[in-house]
């Protein structure tokens, strides 16, 4: 893979020029036309860097403000894409030393007992956050492969592998393997040696490779096919409004797990999530009352599971406000 800036550089440069030009006169309005085209790209590297979309855009913002005050020191050496890649990397390295590592409940506690009650939701930001499909201008994409790749970079169990390293080493890993910057690129924007980059991708190659699945979901979809995925969706739909726990473990891996952030409580292997259905979201006394942990559980499932009729195939995906269906809540 390689930088899009370089080709950009040569077949951009007029129109970028003159904007460029009015930007460090002062022009504001010329400033916003020359990053517009980098901004949704600039947010998901931001997004796998941080594993929150809020704190991504709080990065974004301030790195946009750094390029717009230091744009008189940008000297063309390299093409416009990658020093904003640099400025919002910096952003994000200096955004981790504030803020705590976002998690998903599996490394934030051990699984839980079924049996026992749930634990109460932590509200703190240390949850790993999904990325709305409608940020990734997928609509711009011709064939699946293209936007299954785009999904890709940002499916959670790869953001929560990434959430493990240390922050340089997260930034050459999704520079160089995401972004397709090479080792000298990747060099200039963390000022650093290509020798160094190459060290620490290394480095970074073994420890998310101890944490990442066999195969990606993404990978897993491609398999299945959307009508396959379709029809998948429709029976575990049918199997919660029905409340038939044995069809929907039926469908689980034995290696299943269940997550719910806010709360930390977390169910692993086939039995234990029919355990823990059979007593809280499924069982009669939920169903009576809709009330409790379980019965938030059982109406975020609901309005997730409706959402994911869309999730992960080539059809329309949800917007924003409905991007936490797209939370793997039970997977293999």
């Amino acid at each position: 893979m390689t930088d899009p800036g370089t080709s950009r550089a040569s077949t951009a440069v007029p129109r970028e020029r003159e904007l460029l030009k009015a930007a460090r006169a002062g022009d504001r309005d010329a400033f916003g036309r020359l990053v517009e085209p980098f901004r949704r790209e600039l947010h998901a590297h931001c997004y796998r860097m941080l594993g929150s979309y809020a704190d991504a855009e709080d990065a974004l913002q301030d790195a946009l403000l750094r390029a717009w005050r230091g744009l008189p020191r940008f000297e063309g050496r390299s093409s416009l894409r990658s020093w904003l890649y640099r400025v919002a990397t910096n952003a994000c390295l200096r955004a981790i030393e504030r803020a705590p590592k976002r998690v998903l409940p599996i490394d934030y506690a051990p699984a839980a007992d079924p049996h026992d009650d749930l634990a109460e939701a932590v509200n703190e930001p240390v949850w790993l956050e999904p990325y709305p499909d409608g940020d990734l201008g997928l609509e711009g994409l011709v064939g699946p492969d293209a936007r299954y790749e785009q999904r890709e970079a940002v499916e959670l169990a790869f953001i929560a592998a990434l959430q493990h390293l240390p922050a340089r080493q997260r930034a050459v890993l999704v520079l160089r393997d995401v972004l397709g910057f090479s080792a000298r690129e990747t060099a200039e924007v963390l000022e650093t040696t290509p020798i160094s980059v190459d060290s620490a991708l290394q480095r970074a190659h073994k420890a998310v490779d101890e944490r990442l699945p066999s195969q990606s979901q993404q990978q897993t979809l491609r398999l299945l096919g959307d009508e396959e995925l379709s029809r998948l969706v429709e029976r575990y739909l049918a199997a919660w409004e029905q409340n038939d726990v044995d069809a929907m473990v039926s469908m689980l891996a034995e290696d299943a797990r269940i997550v719910m952030p806010p709360l930390p409580s977390w169910y692993s292997g086939r039995e234990q999530v029919g355990a823990f259905l059979r007593k809280n979201p499924l069982c009669a006394r939920t169903l009576c009352a809709v009330s409790g942990a379980g019965g938030w559980f059982r109406r975020q499932q609901m309005a997730s599971l409706r959402s994911r009729r869309t999730c992960g195939t080539s059809r329309p995906a949800p917007s924003r406000a409905t991007a936490s269906a797209c939370l793997p809540c039970v997977g293999t």
